[in-house]
């Protein structure tokens, strides 16, 4: 009869170290938290916002609008998203008193508008507009800075076709927001001119 020989230690070790392996349990990977604020979604690139461009694309904007449908007139935010322009999503105060209105907004579009703004054929009266105009935005509850932006000069759409006059007024601007539910305030006055608007704002990924 052959004896075959018995490798009993390493086997026996390595048995040992296979159970040892098997038998540990791993630690759980770490899970996002819930209330992790999602990171804006990346600027969508279009030319520099300058002020005559902005000026020129809001009034474009607000005074190209169907009847009825004009973003200054609405009363409840379901024109808000309509023509926007390339680049950037516009907000409007309103002709006088107050407005709540609630929009869907793109996360990958910062936002701009005014407090108080006015647009005339004469550059002293929009001068004297912008020397009496006060304002504020609130972005989320917190201040947003306000850009004085003296008499300027621009062509814009209307509906009766393309217009030259003096743009001025108190505008903010904000940075791309991050998805999910933001609330915007816009006010404004200059002499008799008084406005607020109250915005809800869905910002999501398109």
């Amino acid at each position: 009869m052959i004896r075959r020989p018995v490798l009993i230690g390493p086997l026996l070790i390595s048995a040992t170290l296979l159970l040892a392996a098997c038998s540990g349990t791993p630690a759980p990977a770490p899970q996002p938290s819930a209330a992790a604020e999602q990171p804006p979604a990346e600027q969508v690139k279009a030319e520099p916002l300058t002020p005559q461009r902005l000026q020129t694309l809001w009034w474009s904007w607000a005074s190209s609008a169907a009847p009825g449908q004009s973003p200054v007139e609405d009363a409840t935010g379901q024109y808000c998203g309509d023509s926007q322009p390339f680049g950037v999503w516009l907000v409007a105060g309103t002709a006088s008193g107050t407005a709540d209105r609630h929009c869907q907004v793109p996360a990958a579009l910062p936002l701009a508008g005014p407090a108080a703004a006015q647009v005339t054929k004469d550059q002293n009266d929009c001068a004297a507009f912008l020397a009496a105009a006060k304002g504020e935005v609130l972005l989320d509850g917190k201040p947003v800075q306000l850009e004085k932006m003296e008499p300027t000069k621009i062509t814009y759409e209307t509906e009766q076709g393309s217009k030259e006059g003096f743009s001025c007024g108190l505008w903010f601007r904000a940075n791309p927001l991050s998805p999910g539910q933001h609330t915007l305030t816009l006010r404004g006055s200059s002499g008799s001119f008084a406005n607020e608007v109250n915005y809800d704002l869905a910002v999501v990924k398109l």
